[in-house]
């Protein structure tokens, strides 16, 4: 397995000791979630774009009213976690 160096700031680097956390591990973790997240954006991109092509972009209107529902959505969801 190839290895690499990766810098922590100072406070980082004392509580990953403090609390002997396994480094290399979560950074592998880490870095799995974020290639991960990066290829779902992709994807989300790469389908809205095809979809954009074959319906056509969305009006004012219509983006506006997907705003208020993304914000009635965002509410719920604060309203049923706090």
């Amino acid at each position: 397995m190839p290895r690499m160096q990766v810098y922590l700031p100072d406070d980082l680097y004392d509580l990953v000791k403090k609390r002997a956390l396994p480094a290399s591990e979560l950074l592998q973790e880490a870095v799995r979630a974020e290639v991960r997240k990066l290829d779902l954006v992709a994807a989300s991109a790469k389908y809205t774009g095809e979809l954009r092509h074959q319906v056509g972009a969305p009006s004012a209107s219509q983006r506006a009213r997907a705003g208020e529902v993304a914000k009635r959505v965002v509410a719920r969801l604060h309203r049923k976690a706090g």
